[in-house]
């Protein structure tokens, strides 16, 4: 997805919160049919400018705001000499209040205004059909209208957001509009960045319409928007600085035919600043992590019995890549499960967890795709899908856990409500490895006495920018490749040296 106008704000709004906040817009002195004509004139501007060659527009219309805003558009347009046709989805004689002036408007502006008869479409499509009020399945001849938008092959405009695009959980309502570009107004809706938003938003412009900033800054936030002016820093550090100040991380995993996962954890641990990193691992992959890395204390352990000693002088553990599960894996998870240390728990012990076998520690953070969020909450992976924020925050309730639930918008969630989104990412890094990488810079923060909710939130910047950074070679990417990314990432947003 493509932000055209960073920074963009931090605050990310339910759908229920921004109309609320246009109610006392209204309320405090400005029409509602101005804000209106704010939000056409900020999505013509947006139009030219991506199509400065356009000549030809066709609206397609609902019959609430959404379609208020796309008769106002097409006033725009016709008034600019282009050809316009609004092709009326929902019923005119419904249309109330403002939609109806708009409506009026469009027909005294001698508009062609015609009702929905599967014609051809034609032009620069603007999609006003459904707005950010939908919660259900779309329904006909709405569905209808946007497979016909999708398959037509026409440039899209979506006003406010994708018809058909769950505004609260960036979940498609069983079909939705594939836009090149949005143009969302008031106030940022988070499912505008997570869930499937990534292939149907485009380009994402927004305006605020001139909002009042007071009333917008009373309106209640649902999710924080990470960027580089809001994240947590680590403090620089004294030039008498030495190792012992920085943290010891153990890192658990590595099971036969598993040990690159746990070496992957082990190096970006080390490469994101943890004092001293032990690894604990098969005994059969000592002399390849000696070979990688001398820099790390190498172990091979091959009972729990083993491993306390090790647990002991460590302040970090970070469980679970490519520990497996099998009696190796489980003995080791038990043994870390009992310790009183900061963790992170990834992998399969994410799976040892969901199928009961131990119980998770306090001062944790998990690290689930959506799958292993699904075995964690004994809920379909598809349920997870359908409200991702809804989950984050029902696993970290639920494990008194910070939860970082992976994939496109990843989401950091709180014990305590507080949500967080990282809107970096590319689709390169759909491949095996990364949240190794990941778990590893979380445990590498905490070691360094980042509170566990930050340390989440950075690492997650971090990884998804370096992905986002990587990515632009193209296909190939290697997890590994974004080590050396993250430790310049990190460098840049705060030097080692004030």
């Amino acid at each position: 997805m493509l932000h055209s106008k960073p920074p963009f704000p931090d605050a990310l709004y339910s759908a229920a919160h921004v109309r609320d906040l246009d109610a006392r817009l209204i309320a405090a002195g400005t029409p509602g049919i101005e804000l209106m004509q704010r939000a056409a004139h900020a999505a013509w501007r947006a139009i030219r400018r991506r199509w400065p060659d356009g000549q030809e527009l066709t609206v397609l219309a609902g019959h609430g705001n959404n379609a208020a805003d796309g008769y106002l558009i097409a006033v725009l347009a016709k008034r600019a000499g282009w050809k316009v046709t609004v092709l009326a989805v929902g019923c005119c004689a419904v249309l109330t209040g403002d939609a109806e002036a708009a409506y009026k408007e469009a027909l005294s502006e001698q508009v062609d205004v015609q009702d929905w008869h599967q014609q051809t479409l034609s032009g620069i499509i603007v999609d006003a059909l459904l707005g950010t009020g939908l919660k259900d399945e779309v329904l006909p001849p709405y569905a209808h209208v946007i497979e016909l938008i999708n398959d037509s092959g026409l440039p899209v405009v979506a006003v406010d957001i994708p018809s058909g695009l769950c505004a609260d959980t960036g979940h498609t309502l069983g079909v939705a509009v594939r836009a090149e570009l949005t143009v969302t107004f008031i106030g940022l809706k988070v499912g505008l960045f997570t869930g499937d938003a990534a292939d149907l938003v485009g380009e994402l412009v927004f305006d605020d319409l001139q909002a009042d900033r007071v009333l917008v800054e009373q309106t209640p936030v649902s999710v924080t928007r990470l960027d580089a002016s809001n994240l947590p820093t680590l403090n620089p550090r004294p030039r008498t600085a030495h190792k012992g100040m920085f943290g010891r991380v153990l890192v658990i995993g590595g099971d036969l035919g598993f040990g690159g996962a746990a070496l992957l954890s082990t190096e970006s641990t080390l490469r994101s600043g943890a004092g001293m990193v032990t690894l604990a691992t098969r005994p059969e992959h000592v002399s390849a992590a000696l070979t990688r890395f001398p820099e790390v204390m190498t172990a091979g352990v091959s009972s729990a019995n083993q491993l306390m000693a090790l647990i002991e002088p460590a302040t970090v553990l970070v469980v679970g890549p490519g520990m497996g599960q099998h009696s190796w894996g489980r003995s080791l998870l038990s043994a870390a499960a009992n310790a009183e240390r900061a963790q992170v728990w990834d992998a399969d012990a994410l799976n040892q967890l969901a199928a009961g076998f131990v119980q998770l520690p306090r001062d944790c953070v998990i690290t689930p795709h959506p799958g292993e969020a699904a075995r964690l909450l004994d809920i379909s992976t598809q349920e997870v899908q359908a409200d991702r924020p809804a989950a984050a925050r029902a696993l970290a309730k639920k494990f008194n856990a910070v939860c970082v639930l992976k994939g496109s918008g990843s989401l950091i969630a709180s014990p305590a409500g507080q949500l967080a989104l990282a809107d970096h990412g590319h689709p390169a890094m759909a491949t095996g490895g990364l949240g190794d990488v990941l778990s590893g810079v979380i445990g590498a923060l905490l070691a360094q006495q980042m509170p566990a909710f930050e340390a989440a939130c950075l690492a997650v910047w971090l990884h998804a920018l370096a992905g986002e950074k990587c990515g632009a070679s193209g296909r190939g990417m290697a997890a590994a490749d974004l080590i050396p990314v993250i430790r310049k990432l990190l460098e840049e947003h705060r030097p080692c040296l004030s």
